[in-house]
Parts: structure tokens; sequence; C-alpha cells
């Protein structure tokens, strides 16, 4: 609803809500620094969660009220663990349906703090798995989301063993609100050590999602995204404003979906992926230079013209097939 609009324009829950605004204004309650618990927004409004009833099919509806909840039991949002907590409900459900997941999906969700997303989740009819690092935080996740079904992990998700983790289903989603500081090692290493991760769906840095996804030629484009397009083909998918965030961070965040192919771009069989990361990154420091150059001593300079690949190109030139026909070539290649 735009300022200004009519009670009449208002969905009914939510002209309930513009009457209770204005009884508690007339009141004085509205002059309070904070509303009491429970209290959340609707349409810009104020609406008492205590009135909706405590069913679980009501449960999933109702967005996390960050701010009392973290007062409640004494915490902080920690810096060191960059915890952002999304406070949109429907940011949640937003993301919830990018996923695509519906009943019975399995799904792992990396960090779930106070369970906004998880819920969302949850709701869809997944088979929700929720890894929380946060000891602090995993005693009020499983509160709030045992009832919907949902498994906690407590858990470090830069490293567990994936495979452990996942044995419970071969096909699962990954969805996330990651923290900052551990988004591209933790996509690296699910894409790396967990190919039952079919999809991964995640909020991370603005300019952290455009890397993942860049193409070559960009210039963002560098050596995590040619390690993302070896194992999937990437997207951004939506931006993810700072406002939906206790405490707000500085920076955009923006959602950006990665679908694992069937097989690497590059065939293992022909070069590991190993070999070709550790040429991808040699080629990429030095990202300035000429490939003849930042590859020197890395890759044969016979391997160029044998890879179809200019010696004189820079490193954001060449794709991940190109990359691959580079790494591969060695002299017993000739015929």
């Amino acid at each position: 609803m735009k300022d200004g609009g009519s009670v009449g324009d208002l969905p009914s829950a939510c002209r309930q809500d513009r009457w209770l605004f204005r009884l508690r204004e007339q009141t004085g309650e509205r002059r309070q620094r904070s509303w009491p618990a429970g209290w959340r927004r609707c349409g810009g409004l104020n609406h008492d969660d205590r009135w909706a009833g405590q069913t679980v099919e009501m449960a999933v509806s109702l967005p996390t009220d960050v701010r009392r909840i973290l007062q409640e039991h004494g915490l902080r949002p920690s810096r060191a663990l960059g915890q952002n907590f999304l406070s949109d409900p429907n940011t949640a459900r937003r993301i919830a349906r990018l996923a695509g997941v519906g009943p019975g999906d399995a799904v792992v969700e990396v960090g779930a703090g106070l369970g906004s997303l998880t819920v969302a989740l949850a709701s869809t009819g997944a088979v929700v798995t929720a890894i929380e690092t946060d000891r602090h935080l995993v005693p009020i996740l499983r509160e709030r989301v045992d009832p919907l079904g949902v498994a906690v992990v407590h858990a470090d998700a830069t490293a567990l063993r994936w495979p452990d983790v996942l044995a419970g289903s071969s096909r699962w989603a990954l969805v996330a609100n990651l923290p900052y500081n551990v988004a591209v090692p933790i996509v690296l290493r699910v894409l790396d050590e967990a190919p039952m991760v079919e999809r991964l769906l995640v909020m991370v840095q603005r300019e952290v999602a455009e890397r993942l996804a860049a193409p070559a030629g960009s210039r963002v484009y560098g050596s995590v995204s040619v390690h993302v397009a070896y194992w999937g083909e990437a997207a951004v998918v939506g931006r993810v404003p700072a406002t939906v965030f206790v405490p707000r961070p500085n920076v955009e965040s923006a959602l950006v979906v990665i679908d694992r192919r069937s097989r690497p771009a590059v065939d293992p069989d022909v070069v590991g992926a190993e070999r070709l990361f550790s040429v991808v990154r040699a080629g990429f420091a030095q990202r300035r230079k000429m490939l003849r150059r930042s590859l020197a001593g890395v890759v044969d300079p016979l391997a160029f013209a044998a890879a179809g690949v200019a010696a004189d190109a820079r490193a954001e030139e060449l794709d991940v097939f190109a990359w691959g026909r580079l790494a591969a070539w060695s002299p017993t290649t000739l015929t």
C-alpha cells in the first residue's frame, strides 16, 4: 500500500491493523519506543501476533520478531559470525518460491539463525534440515521449528562433512542466507564435495553474487566464476534490500541460483578438477598480464596454439571450456 492510502485499500487483516494503530495513538501507547512482545508490521501498520492463534498452520505464516527475540534471550548479532538476520516474511517466502521446492523435497539450509527462512521453506512441504553454528541460537531455533518437522544440526558449515549430513536423500536443494565472510568457501565446498546437492539458491552480498554468476569477458569474472561454471550454470535471480535484515548491513544483497550440471563442463577423465583449478588460479593471480606470462611454468608454451587459445589473451577472456583445453594439454597429446 502506498503512503496516504485509505483504510478501504487494505486487506481486511490490515484494516484491523490500522484501527489498532489509531487506537493506540489515541491512548498514547504509540509513543512507546518499542512495541510489546508479539507485534509485527503489516502493510506499514502494527498487528498483534498474540491474536493470531497458536496452530502450526498459522505459525508458518508469521515472521520472526528479531529484535524482540534477541532481547528476550539477552543476545546480540555476532559480527564475528557475520550475523544479519532476515526479518521480513515476504522476502523469506519469495526465496522459498525461487528455490522451487515443494512437498517431500529434501532441503538443507545453512545459517538458519532464528528461523525466518526455515519456516518459509517448511511451509512449502519440503523436508528441511537446518544448520546453525551459533550455540546460543540453536535452542531458540529448535523451539520455533521443531513443530514443523525441521531437523536442526548444530555445526559449522565451513568444516562439516557434507556427505554425512546429507545421507538421508540422494537429491537435495541448498537454500541459505549466507554470512558474507564465508559465502564463497561454502558454495565451492558444496559444489566440490556434495554432488547430491542439485540446486543452490543463496543470498549473498550483491558483488559476490555477480562474481559467482559472471560470464567470460565480464569485469567481475574470475577464478571463482570458472569454478562455479565447471559444476553448474549460475544466474542472479533477484536483489534484496538491506532494510529486511537485523542489523541492517551496509551492502545490498542478491540471490544467485546454481543448477548443477549432470556432468562437469570439462571431462574429468581428460583433466582433473585439481589441475584445472590450479591453472585457472594461476592465470587470474596476475589477470592484467597476458596468459603466456601469467602461466609461465604452469602451462607449456605449445599448449596455447594446440588449445586454440591466444597466448596474448588475458584470463577473463577464457570460458571454462577454453580453460579446460589449456589445462588438459601436455606434450604427450602430440600426434
